[in-house]
């Protein structure tokens, strides 16, 4: 068994892989001082002081884990009042109730076993189980926790940590099949998580953890989607590392179109399983592709300030012009793409969210652009609209072309594009 580093990291800067402990850790881009993305201001917040970390990506030479370098408190990017549903996104929602179903498909998992989700949020993906017959259990750290109980999905308001574990399988037994769905590369203290998913889990049981892909967010040049709350950038290789240091073997591995571009990873528990050729082809397709070489990421750095001095030209072009430039949709990645291009609510005068946004009436962290309901752009038709939420916006602008919008509707990424 290799060696164990150790994978409960410190808060602040990082000069060792969070993965391997190798400390040749490559330079890829840094994007600046952030404020952490969700962190949302109330108005009576926008004269005081705001906190802001590094934003630096790095890669290890020995393991090509991509990550960032410094860990900003848990307490402070995961807050009570933390403002993300996962249930109000029909794509997501879509694609998070289909997981289930496809977990217990895949394993022949059956009815009336236990399944728990760690970071649950609003309980949208265990709604996928509870229907296919399951038990459920979230475990939710923020406020939205008491929604996904309104609705039905037994959640606990705590951070899962081994402690946690322990609670859960004197309460309601072990589980069959544990998930932690776009919230795996977001966990500081992940040795924790992982000895406890090991406890909580049958002997044979099933762990499903979706990250954003590393491939993909090169290939697409998402840096928007590189914030404090991403500490980690997977490979299938990297990650395939990762569970080398405990009892889990990683058997197969899918790329979903989550949130631009996601792997899905299945570990079972115990080692030696029999892998499933979709983890090798994956593997190999990376090395083709050049993620564990220098020159991919330079084109990677050289496509990413393309993509900011073009939208900084499109934005200060239509303001000479006397024309408006507004935001549309406030992910966690707008606050990096943002800051990045140094675009602030003197460049674009809002950002128009869903009526059922919990960021509505709040800032967004850094540039201070206020947030509003979205009749307000429908009701003015500014000339510009800058799609924040640009990896789906098949499914967006389809709406808001039925609702009326006439807005030139700017793809900020890959490449600057307009839709007129």
């Amino acid at each position: 068994m290799n060696i164990l580093p150790v994978h409960d990291l410190p808060n602040g800067h990082l000069n060792t892989c969070q993965i391997c402990g190798s400390g040749e850790l490559l330079p890829i881009i840094n994007l600046g001082h952030h404020a952490p993305c969700d962190s949302l201001l109330w108005p009576r917040q926008l004269n005081e002081a705001e906190s802001r970390y590094p934003l630096n990506l790095v890669r290890c030479k020995e393991c090509g884990l991509v990550q960032i370098d410094y860990v900003v408190p848990a307490e402070e990017l995961f807050f009570p009042d933390y403002p993300y549903r996962s249930g109000i996104t029909s794509t997501l929602v879509s694609n998070l109730k289909s997981t289930g179903p496809t977990i217990m498909n895949r394993f022949s998992i059956s009815k009336g076993k236990l399944a728990v989700d760690i970071g649950s949020n609003d309980g949208t993906l265990l709604s996928g189980f509870q229907e296919a017959g399951m038990k459920v259990l979230g475990v939710e750290p923020t406020n939205i926790a008491k929604i996904a109980n309104d609705h039905g999905i037994e959640t606990m308001q705590v951070f899962f940590d081994e402690d946690v574990a322990r609670k859960i399988v004197e309460s309601h037994g072990k589980a069959a099949v544990v998930t932690a769905a776009n919230m795996f590369a977001h966990v500081s203290k992940l040795g924790s998580l992982i000895r406890g998913v090991e406890s909580l889990l049958v002997d044979d049981g099933i762990f499903v953890s979706e990250s954003h892909y590393l491939m993909d967010l090169i290939d697409t040049v998402q840096y928007d989607s590189i914030y404090h709350e991403h500490l980690k950038y997977y490979s299938v290789k990297s990650i395939v590392k990762l569970f080398s240091y405990y009892d889990f073997t990683v058997v197969d591995v899918d790329r979903i179109p989550n949130y631009g571009g996601s792997i899905r990873v299945y570990a079972q528990k115990g080692k030696g399983r029999p892998v499933g050729s979709a983890v090798t082809e994956l593997i190999k397709e990376e090395e083709k592709e050049g993620l564990y070489n220098d020159s991919a990421y330079a084109e990677f750095v050289s496509s990413v300030v393309k993509s900011k001095r073009q939208l900084l030209k499109l934005i200060v072009d239509a303001l000479s012009n006397g024309d408006r430039v507004v935001g549309i949709g406030s992910p966690g990645r707008a606050a990096t793409l943002l800051g990045y291009c140094g675009v602030d609510s003197d460049m674009m005068t809002y950002i128009a969210e869903q009526s059922s946004s919990l960021k509505l009436g709040l800032f967004m962290p850094g540039c201070h652009i206020p947030i509003i309901d979205e009749s307000t752009m429908l009701d003015q038709q500014p000339e510009y609209a800058v799609l924040l939420s640009w990896h789906y916006w098949k499914p967006i602008v389809e709406k808001l072309r039925q609702k009326g919008l006439k807005s030139k509707i700017v793809l900020p990424l890959p490449e600057v594009r307009i839709l007129d």
